[in-house]
């Protein structure tokens, strides 16, 4: 069979209709359930395992008649779904930072080979490491960012896992989802799975991980031959002048399972906005990881002017660059020349392009559908044209420049916008010091690096210092833990783990 042939073949496995989530399947029950607050976490419910097949649950509901009592419901909801415990601390001995970290992993690694009839979960092959906290499953992006701590802490065993985890996603759902469960499946999140694939040490499943990393290109760039300019589709945007480049989006419009009542309230409040653009636009940022940011508001404050289905992203399309470029090395290492031809010229597109119309004249910054032109929002996600090597030389100093103001004292801010979110100043997250980081130093602005590292290890060991916790994110105005969002901050934490280990590791 031909790689293409063979690539057919996987698409049409992955057309078919992915599993139903629970808000799908449980109707008027879920709604009842997270509009009265029945949990405290609305992701309680969508995780719980259902005792008895659907239709009989439902059943049992319409004869219940308990929708409008908060305590009945929760006695139904017991006597018929088992509930997830909630993620308690686990008391653990002082330890040097370094030997908590690698103490961490076994702790946070699960398996899910098979999963009880009805849940929610997902099944993997391998092992795999969980962020933490109320976040039971493993997750996209957070995860390499948390596998970047597991070879030098003697788990490489668990790095082949995961890539073969990712992988398997792939081969039948033809993306990785958010997250792996059943309401996760309608959206991605930012494309690293080339990296988690380049951290591999296996040399014959090259071919295995080139082919499903184009099948992961494929997802974000269906229906890209037939645009016209100026026209989208999903997640491909055609601009005016033919150039090719991505957004993030969720193929459906309603309210996320996980966040339902929040998604609703949000939208009876906002009664001038089309209730599923809205949905879809929640549930796009939820795909870009910056769940929630005033770089996706309209007004620049406010969650209900949310936009980022109309916003062309700087660190989506910078990632799409580098897998671009790590598809066609692998395709020269395999011998076929076609491909890397085929995507090194892709990759150089999307450079220009980015380079026209995703640079201000100051930054890098996402480029407004509307407007036509990149905005003027200073946002760490800048660092990820540093990361991928897009920015020129000039263009590289010019947004280094920029990004200083977005330093504190604990490290670097996800913006300048005290917005109440969580993706917002104060907060400090780990992914983002590492892209910084690895981004600056590649263009030897190595003093902003080094601040950067100094003030996030400062972050991670003063609370860890005070706590014994490593933390989801941290507040480096105040260095302290951070705050904001939909839900309190976990403990755990995955993807700080692996990059603090990292950082830590340096010599």
């Amino acid at each position: 069979m031909t790689v293409r042939l063979l690539l057919a073949a996987l698409m049409l496995i992955a057309a078919t209709p992915y599993p139903p989530s629970p808000q799908q399947r449980f109707g008027d029950l879920f709604h009842a359930v997270q509009m009265r607050s029945v949990f405290p976490d609305g992701k309680t419910f969508v995780d719980a395992v259902p005792k008895a097949p659907d239709a009989e649950i439902m059943a049992a509901w319409k004869r219940c008649g308990c929708g409008e009592d908060t305590a009945a419901l929760r006695r139904f909801v017991l006597a018929h779904f088992t509930v997830p415990e909630s993620a308690s601390p686990r008391q653990q001995p002082r330890r040097a930072l370094v030997e908590h970290i690698d103490q961490l992993w076994p702790h946070l690694t699960r398996t899910t080979t098979r999963v009880p009839a009805g849940s929610s979960a997902l099944t993997l092959p391998r092992p795999y490491v969980v962020p933490g906290g109320r976040f039971r499953e493993m997750y996209y992006w957070d995860s390499w960012f948390s596998m970047l701590g597991l070879p030098i802490a003697g788990r490489q065993d668990l790095v082949e896992n995961m890539v073969v985890d990712f992988g398997s996603l792939i081969d039948r759902y033809g993306h990785i989802p958010n997250g792996t469960r059943t309401y996760y499946l309608s959206r991605s999140q930012p494309p690293f799975f080339y990296l988690m694939a380049g951290m591999s040490r296996d040399a014959k499943t090259l071919a295995t991980r080139t082919r499903q990393m184009r099948a992961e290109h494929d997802f974000w760039m269906a229906g890209a031959d037939a645009l016209k300019p100026g026209a989208q589709h999903r997640r491909v945007v055609r601009l005016a002048d033919g150039s090719l480049l991505n957004r993030y989006w969720d193929d459906r419009d309603d309210p996320r399972d996980e966040s339902y009542r929040e998604d609703v309230m949000l939208a009876d409040a906002t009664p001038d906005r089309d209730r599923h653009q809205l949905f879809r636009d929640l549930r796009a940022a939820a795909e870009s990881g910056w769940d929630f940011s005033s770089r996706w508001f309209a007004d620049g404050r406010t969650l209900a002017t949310i936009r980022t289905t109309r916003l062309v992203p700087v660190d989506l399309n910078s990632l799409m660059v580098g897998m671009e470029r790590a598809i066609a090395g692998n395709c020269r290492t395999l011998g076929d020349r076609a491909c890397a031809a085929d995507y090194t010229a892709r990759a150089e597109a999307r450079i220009t392009a980015m380079r026209r119309h995703l640079w201000n004249g100051r930054f890098f910054a996402d480029f407004d559908l509307d407007t036509g032109k990149a905005n003027d929002r200073p946002t760490a996600a800048m660092a990820f044209a540093l990361f991928s090597r897009v920015a020129t030389p000039d263009q590289a100093r010019a947004t280094a420049a920029a990004l200083e103001p977005l330093i504190g004292e604990g490290g670097l801010s996800a913006t300048r916008v005290h917005s109440g979110q969580q993706w917002d100043e104060p907060n400090g997250w780990a992914p983002l010091q590492w892209v910084a980081i690895q981004g600056l130093r590649g263009y030897g602005e190595m003093a902003l690096a080094s601040r950067i590292r100094t003030g996030w290890l400062g972050s991670v060991t003063r609370e860890y210092n005070a706590s014994g916790k490593l933390l989801e994110k941290y507040d480096v105005i105040e260095r302290r833990p951070g705050g904001g969002g939909e839900y309190p901050n976990q403990d755990g934490f995955g993807w700080t783990n692996g990059v603090t280990r990292m950082l830590l590791a340096e010599k």
